[in-house]
């Protein structure tokens, strides 16, 4: 099953929680209280984006974080990068690939084409629309049939 870390699912929580927050700073307590996350939590992944310059921190007693970029800049694709690393869902697709069976594979160029599509979803996605849920539907084909996938509330 491919699925993001609940801490990249967390990460994102946080990040959205500083969307509307512009120029504003905010410390991890108070981000903490209000996404619900544990502070713990919050701080490692304060840290953790702050070190993919995601976020930027100011010390002091009116010290806090803010985003660094505007949330339309920043895509799911930075965020998943940020927390898990790059996106390869098979060994052939990693840029550092040491797969031993490479040479005799024939799936090879197949899996680093999903991993592309994957990757370019992330990257259509931004933390504006992951905020604010204002992502259009994908258009998908199911056995040559087009299906669209509706969102509901």
């Amino acid at each position: 099953m491919l699925r993001i870390s609940k801490l990249t699912d967390y990460g994102t929580v946080v990040l959205a929680s500083l969307v509307d927050r512009k120029d504003e700073v905010s410390s991890a307590a108070e981000i903490a209280a209000r996404t619900g996350v544990a502070p713990p939590t919050v701080s490692k992944l304060l840290k953790l984006l702050a070190k993919a310059k995601l976020v930027s921190s100011t010390r002091g007693a009116n010290g806090g974080y803010r985003l660094t970029r505007a949330p339309e800049d920043i895509s799911a694709a930075d965020i998943v990068d940020a927390l898990e690393g790059p996106v390869s869902i098979t060994e052939c697709s990693a840029s550092d690939s040491h797969c031993a069976y490479e040479e005799n594979c024939d799936t090879g160029d197949a899996w680093q084409r999903i991993n592309r599509a994957i990757r370019s979803a992330l990257e259509d996605v931004s933390l504006r629309d992951l905020a604010k849920g204002t992502c259009t539907a994908p258009k998908m084909h199911f056995g040559g049939t087009p299906i669209t996938i509706e969102r509901t509330n």
